[in-house]
């Protein structure tokens, strides 16, 4: 699933220069606790974790491995498989802390990545890779970066003694990338609640963006996200000889449907934390669009303001529901009128919303009942946007200042989706953090030849070390 807040790197595209950006650059010499940071993360990028032809269960008993040398009690590292998906294990670490009274805190990361193909690569995917300040790798950065941060961690608070008042858990799952697959995020919020129950999750989705010339030009906190779904659209009829046609036909049924979903606008809608983002980043635009977002912040029925703000196809999505047709198949053989089309359009729901309720939309909107729809998944739970705590996000932006002086600092809803969502649904608020950055081009997370730049990476664990040390000390 998408990770960065594909939004954010428009506004800083667009965005007037801020008087203290951050410049990037190359690293200098990697010091002792980076370099053995450094082995773990390779270890990790080099074992191949994608759905096809990897094993995430090697993953975790690798990190599992680790986790024990440096010194955590065996009773507080747990491998976890199903009998059914015995390559897609996950690991739960628990590092005690001294308090009876402070809830824990849940450090969530995936390990599984999107497949990649040798010959469709410039460089090897599963080798690590370091040119021009840039690691290359699949995972590098979505979400390995992280997942290596959070264990290296542990490891690092293992063999330094640390005792922190709050105790630290850290979930590292698989099948995250994969939505009808196995998901261990949600396997340990329906079986395992204990082993990951806490006051609040620190995850993906959140992080800087730069100008694209080496410069950070903002930070995000991600504060909610939309809710992924997929509905199967299915259209039959009786067939017959294609020369002999009639307008009865599952096809053309099935594109009138679509061309209706296309041209149906859900309404705009705003919580807590995109209002304060169209506040907060329209005052940063000098374009036509900062004064609109700012104007549609204050007041969500200035139809003038939405019509500019729709312009930006990120932006019409933090506002509403969308779905789209994106995959299409049907007919039997190419003489012959098709007796079965089927098409998926995948939504993403706003936070509240359910995906029966989306489903019911749908149908309304097709008014078509020769056209079937159904969820491809059906136990996805309700998108609930955490609150604005400042007991979480204060500190946050606090160590933003430090890290990056002068870069704003702003919570968003991701339009994309993370494992956020099944923490969220039992009660467990789960928050994007600042630290690392990207590109704007991507840094071909999803795509070819991904990239993390090495200051990003180093930076960025430095950084959430120390929030992780502010949140439980």
């Amino acid at each position: 699933m998408t990770k960065r807040f594909w939004a954010l790197a428009a506004l800083s595209l667009a965005s007037a220069p801020i008087a203290a950006q951050v410049p990037t650059g190359t690293m200098g010499p990697l010091r002792p606790d980076q370099q053995q940071f450094r082995e773990l993360y390779q270890e990790l990028v080099e074992t191949d974790t994608s759905i096809t032809t990897g094993n995430c269960t090697t993953a975790a008993n690798q990190l599992s491995a680790r986790l024990r040398a440096a010194g955590i009690a065996g009773e507080n590292v747990t491998v976890f498989t199903v009998p059914d998906h015995p390559k897609e294990g996950g690991l739960v670490a628990v590092y005690p802390g001294t308090s009876k009274t402070l809830k824990p805190i849940l450090l969530l990361a995936h390990i599984d990545v999107v497949a990649a193909k040798r010959e469709d690569w410039v460089r090897d995917p599963y080798t690590l890779i370091e040119e021009g300040g840039y690691l290359y790798g699949r995972g590098v950065a979505d979400d390995k970066a992280m997942a290596a941060t959070w264990a290296d961690m542990l490891v690092r608070f293992a063999r330094e003694g640390y005792r922190p008042a709050r105790t630290i858990k850290m979930a590292l799952t698989c099948g995250e990338e994969t939505d009808t697959a196995f998901n261990g995020a949600q396997w340990l919020a329906n079986n395992r609640r204990e082993l990951i129950d806490a006051a609040f999750a620190l995850n993906e989705g959140g992080g800087g963006d730069t100008d694209g010339k080496g410069t950070i030009v903002d930070q995000s906190i991600q504060v909610g996200e939309k809710l992924y779904q997929d509905y199967k659209l299915v259209s039959t009829n009786p067939g017959g000889h294609s020369s002999g046609p009639v307008r009865d036909n599952a096809m053309y049924e099935m594109a009138e449907a679509l061309l209706k979903i296309r041209d149906h606008e859900f309404p705009t809608e705003f919580n807590d934390t995109t209002r304060v983002f169209f506040a907060k980043a329209g005052a940063m635009r000098k374009d036509e669009l900062g004064p609109a977002m700012a104007r549609l912040a204050a007041n969500p029925n200035d139809a003038e303001a939405e019509k500019v703000v729709n312009t930006d196809k990120w932006f019409h999505s933090m506002l509403r529901t969308t779905c789209v047709g994106t995959m299409i198949s049907g007919g039997h053989a190419v003489n012959a009128l098709p007796q079965r089309v089927e098409a998926n359009v995948n939504c993403r729901i706003f936070p509240g919303h359910t995906p029966g309720e989306i489903k019911t939309e749908l149908e309304r909107v097709i008014a078509d009942p020769k056209i079937t729809i159904d969820l491809a998944r059906k136990d996805k739970p309700i998108a609930k946007a955490p609150p604005l705590d400042p007991a979480v996000i204060g500190p946050m932006e606090k160590l933003s200042a430090k890290y990056f002086p002068g870069v704003p600092v702003i919570p968003a809803m991701s339009t994309g989706a993370t494992d956020g969502l099944y923490m969220s649904a039992v009660g467990i608020p789960t928050y994007g953090v600042p630290g690392s950055w990207g590109d704007p081009d991507g840094n071909g997370v999803h795509g070819l030849n991904e990239r993390i730049e090495a200051r990003s990476l180093f930076i960025g664990r430095d950084y959430l070390t120390d929030l992780v040390k502010l949140y439980t000390k």
